[in-house]
Formats: structure tokens, C-alpha cells, sequence
């Protein structure tokens, strides 16, 4: 987003735009200059100041031209829409060009000689997240579309419609509205936040990049202020929860002190997609495999930088994956962070349910239904019969600071469409979700972290939010006390859940500044 440079696509609508109206000069509907003194110069201020921006900004931004991206929708949608105002105009033209005909309506589109080319520029705006020719459609609109609604009233006058009709009008405007507000509120604060990390990165590395791993082109996004700055790398949780394009909520505060690596691990996210056509049922996808790639990731990092070891910082299924690589390769970690660092699930879940089958005894409520669900879930260890008995507990352990996750997502500007569709591959069935990764998901099942070593050769920080019921704080601290290594911290923060990297993202970052200084 913002790319100085011309866009052919702008210069293109703008023909699109003006060539008609060029024409419209000479045939002009019959009696239009005696309405036209009676424009609302508000309204007409409006018109002319949005032209004039539209005019601009469609020209100089190059992000509004053809590239390879599933945004693409918004672009054929905008693209659409202007063939429809050329066709509405080749009506007008062989019409008997009178005052009605040339405010009518269009497939249903209301003074669509207006209202077809604004839609069609926000459509484009939004293609190319810019808001400020967001605004400027908007402020084009409020005066354009006036204009024209004003002159139909005069000619036609106020129809009396039908309740239903009226309703359905007021609904559909307000939808109308609601989409507007919410779509330049969103890009606007990617816009933001894009501009602030320019600011931010302008002398170290802020790049999203697909990196061959382990033979398979992954994706990796690195920021950091400096590139002398000591390296760390984030491990997304699941497993195949990727979660980088929202990782800035929290390296925002790690980037002047250190380059953070995230990065969608295989079979998941950007990196199942780029790799759809050779991977499509994730068959190279298991926890060795992963091991292999992080350490492959590593050695780019210990290469590209200059550095002999870097930081590890795991979140939940991460914790899995960073504890069994720094115990394997001490020679490459300078400390090791685990977030909502995870134990055994078997033995989490059991901290949960006899937490909150006392909670809920205590408020008097009917727990036939919880006791059901674990005693399904010890019987079957199947994942679904987890996430039922988690969804059950989850109703008596509230945190009190909310988790920001889709928020950050949605104004980041890092976003893609790849990591929505992966957002929405996890709300669907959930047994094709997990049997896509059935490898991975059945060596966390099995996972218990007191099997492995728990001589640490590096320092270890343990940190969660004090809300947490997904990894209970209580089985880690039992496991910090189990640990041995240079040196055992363990860190609470307060009010937030198994999330708490989005929930409180100034303070995740400062507490893990904090353990890493001393």
C-alpha cells in the first residue's frame, strides 16, 4: 500500500468517467440548466472537491493497478461496476434524453449516473487500501449522489411507498452506511499502522518473504529496527494456528531492541496455500518435519544477521515445538521463552474441568452435561471431545482483559487473503480441520513435556496470563519447579487468558524485555 507511481487502471475509469460526460455536453436533457441554478452549492462544494480528489489520487498510487492477489475481487467488482455505467450511459443516449431519463435508475440502482462510478472508485479504493481515496469517494459521493437525488425529487417528486418498502430501504441504507464506516475505519487503520511501521523499520527490515524450508517454500515476515539487534523467533500456536500478520500488536514494543522472525509453519496458513497444488493433505506435515524447518530457520536467521544463537519465543502448541528444539540445540539459543507454555493437555484439561466442575457446584448449576464431556473426553482422547469439554469449561473461567487477536488482525497491514481463508478452513468442519494436520494434532494429544529433558543449557522464562485455563497456571509453575536450568523466571500478567500476546500486548512485550535484560 501507498506505492507512489502511476496507475494505467486510474487513468482508465477516468476515461471511462469523462469520455461520456464529454458527450453528455452536447445532448444535454431538455430544461437541465434551469435545475442546475438550483443545485445546493453545499452539495455542489462537495461534488467538486471530491472530483477533483478522486482525480488525483486514482492517478499517482500504484497499488490500484492489476497484480497477482486474491484482492483482485474488489478490483473485477469496481471494474463491473464501471461497465454498467457505460451501459447506463448507451441507454441514455438512445433515449429520448429527457430530465427523468437521465436521473433514472439503473438495474435496480437508484440515480445510477451517479452512484455506479462512486461505487465503483471505493470498490477500487478498498483494492488497493487507501483510504485516502476512501475519503475522497466519500466526500465525492455525499456531493455527487446529493446532487443527483436532488434534481430526481424535483422531477419526480416523493413517491409514497409501502411500509415494507420504506423498511426495506432504511435497512438497505443503513447496511449501505455501516459498510462504508466500517470499510474506512478498518483500511484507514491499516493505513496507519503502515505508515507508522515505515517509520519504524526504515533503517533495518520489515519483509514478508516465502523462505525454502526443509525443501518447501514457507512464509516468514521479519521486522526490527537495527539489524544488529539481537533475533527472535516466534512460534504461532495449534499446532496450524497461525497468527503472523498479527504478531505486530506485540513486536510493535520489541523492534527497537530486537528482530523478530514469525512465520506461518508448514501445513497451515500462507504456507499450506503457496503450497496447495504439491502438499494439498499436508502428508510432509509432522512434528520432525517441523523441528527440521525451525532449525533451517534458524540458520537463516544465525546467517542473514550475523549472529551465533538466537531467542525462541513459543506460544501454546509453540512452547511444544521451541522447548524440544533448545533442548536438541543449545549450541544455537542464547534463552528460551514459552508462552502459555504447554505441559500435557491430558493433565491441563484435568486442572480445567476440576476447576470449573467446582465453580459450577458452587453457583448451583446442573454439571450432568460437563461430567459427561470429560468422562467422554479420558474415554475417547479425541480432539473434538476436547474442544467440547473446553467449551464447557471455558463458560466458568472468564478473563477479564479481552483478547485484541481479531481486531489486529483485521486493521493489520499485513493482512491477505490467505490468512483469511485459513481463518475461516478453522471455523469450518472441525474433523476436516484437524485431520489436515492429524500428525501434528496427535503428537500434542501425546505430548508430555516431563518425558523429555528438562535440563535447560539456556535460560528459561515461563510467562501467561494469570486467566489462563487452556494451559492453567498451576501445571506450568508445578513444571517451572521441575526445571533446571541458568536460570528460571516465571511471569504472570494480569486479567488476561491463553491469548495473552493480544490481550495485553504492551505489557507481554515489556515483561519479556524485562526477563531477557536481566
Amino acid at each position: 500500500m501507498f506505492h507512489f507511481g502511476f496507475s494505467y487502471v486510474g487513468l482508465l475509469y477516468l476515461l471511462m468517467l469523462f469520455v461520456p460526460n464529454l458527450l453528455w455536453t452536447k445532448y444535454k436533457p431538455d430544461g437541465y440548466d434551469a435545475y442546475a441554478k438550483k443545485e445546493s452549492k453545499v452539495l455542489l462544494l462537495f461534488e467538486r472537491a471530491g472530483e477533483m480528489l478522486v482525480c488525483v489520487l486514482a492517478l499517482i498510487f500504484s497499488d490500484f493497478n492489476i497484480r497477482r492477489t486474491n484482492w483482485c475481487v474488489w478490483l473485477i467488482l469496481s471494474f463491473v461496476l464501471m461497465l454498467f455505467y457505460e451501459a447506463y450511459w448507451l441507454r441514455y443516449f438512445k433515449s429520448g434524453r429527457q430530465m427523468k431519463d437521465f436521473y433514472s435508475s439503473f438495474l435496480g440502482i437508484p440515480v445510477a449516473g451517479a452512484t455506479l462510478p462512486v461505487c465503483a472508485f471505493f470498490f477500487l479504493g478498498i483494492y488497493g487500501s487507501n483510504v485516502f481515496l476512501l475519503a475522497a469517494v466519500v466526500i465525492l459521493g455525499i456531493g455527487h449522489i446529493g446532487i443527483h437525488l436532488q434534481h430526481k425529487t424535483e422531477i419526480c417528486g416523493r413517491k409514497k411507498r409501502k411500509l415494507p418498502v420504506r423498511l426495506l430501504r432504511w435497512i438497505a441504507g443503513g447496511l449501505g452506511v455501516a459498510f462504508i464506516g466500517v470499510s474506512v475505519l478498518v483500511i484507514g487503520c491499516r493505513n496507519i499502522h503502515y505508515l507508522k511501521h515505515y517509520r519504524m523499520i526504515e533503517n533495518g527490515v520489515d519483509e514478508g518473504i516465502y523462505l525454502t524450508l526443509g525443501g518447501q517454500e514457507q512464509y516468514v515476515l521479519l521486522r526490527g529496527m537495527n539489524n544488529e539487534n539481537p533475533v527472535i523467533i516466534y512460534l504461532h500456536g495449534g499446532p496450524s494456528s497461525p497468527d503472523t500478520c498479527t504478531t505486530y500488536g506485540f513486536t510493535d514494543y520489541l523492534i527497537e531492541e530486537y528482530t523478530v522472525i514469525a512465520w506461518d509453519q508448514r501445513g497451515c496458513g500462507r504456507t499450506y496455500f503457496h503450497n496447495a497444488e504439491n502438499d494439498s493433505d499436508n502428508a510432509t506435515a509432522s512434528f520432525e518435519q517441523a523441528k527440521a524447518d525451525l532449525d533451517a530457520l534458524v540458520d537463516y536467521a544465525l546467517e542473514r544477521f550475523g549472529k551465533e544463537q538466537v531467542i525462541i519465543l513459543g506460544h501454546s502448541y509453540g512452547t511444544i515445538l521451541g522447548s524440544e528444539y533448545v533442548l536438541e540445540h543449545p549450541d544455537k539459543v542464547s534463552a528460551y521463552i514459552g508462552a502459555a507454555q504447554v505441559v500435557s493437555l491430558e493433565k491441563m484439561d484435568i486442572y480445567s474441568y476440576e476447576d470449573a466442575l467446582l465453580r459450577a457446584e458452587k453457583a448451583g448449576d446442573d454439571t450432568t452435561e460437563l461430567i459427561n464431556a470429560f468422562a467422554q473426553f479420558q474415554s475417547s482422547g479425541a480432539l473434538t471431545d476436547m474442544m467440547l469439554l473446553r467449551s464447557l469449561t471455558a463458560k466458568y473461567h472468564p478473563a477479564s482483559v479481552p483478547d485484541k487477536s481479531i481486531w489486529l488482525a483485521l486493521t493489520s497491514p499485513y493482512f491477505g487473503v490467505e490468512d483469511l481463508q485459513w481463518f475461516f478452513k478453522q471455523l469450518g468442519d472441525k474433523n476436516t480441520y484437524f485431520a489436515l494436520n492429524s500428525q501434528l494434532f496427535a503428537y500434542t494429544l501425546a505430548f508430555d513435556a516431563y518425558e523429555n529433558k528438562t535440563a535447560y543449557e539456556m535460560p528459561v522464562y515461563l510467562i501467561s496470563g494469570d486467566c489462563d485455563w487452556v494451559c492453567p497456571v498451576d501445571s506450568i509453575k508445578e513444571y517451572a519447579e521441575a526445571v533446571t536450568a541458568p536460570s528460571v523466571r516465571m511471569e504472570l500478567i494480569e486479567g488476561c487468558g491463553h491469548n495473552l500476546q493480544y490481550a495485553s500486548p504492551k505489557e507481554f512485550a515489556q515483561r519479556i524485555k524485562e526477563v531477557l535484560r536481566n
